[in-house]
């Protein structure tokens, strides 16, 4: 489900800074976005580029078969991805 689509009804409360409150809104202000939605909005990548970084994974023995069984298959020879990767030369300066 699309977050802006969710309900918004859970809050976060937080304390902060006079000055720190003072730099979220400059920023808000420079992005045109209201302080809410910027907080929100900053809060969110944050917390996707934490999460995707995550080393540690727990996974019950079945979805650890299936993922070994997927690190252990034959690579598999794409050859319009070839294709793509070669143009890639052509673009670069």
């Amino acid at each position: 489900m699309s977050l802006e689509r969710e309900s918004k009804d859970a809050r976060i409360n937080v304390r902060l800074a006079p000055s720190q409150a003072a730099l979220i809104r400059r920023a808000a202000e420079a992005q045109d976005k209201s302080l809410t939605d910027f907080v929100i909005s900053s809060a969110a990548e944050a917390a996707e580029l934490v999460l995707a970084d995550r080393r540690w994974f727990r996974l019950d023995e079945a979805s650890w078969e299936t993922f070994e069984a997927l690190l252990e298959r034959p690579a598999i020879f794409k050859p319009r991805l070839a294709e793509l990767l070669a143009m890639e030369d052509r673009f670069v300066d």
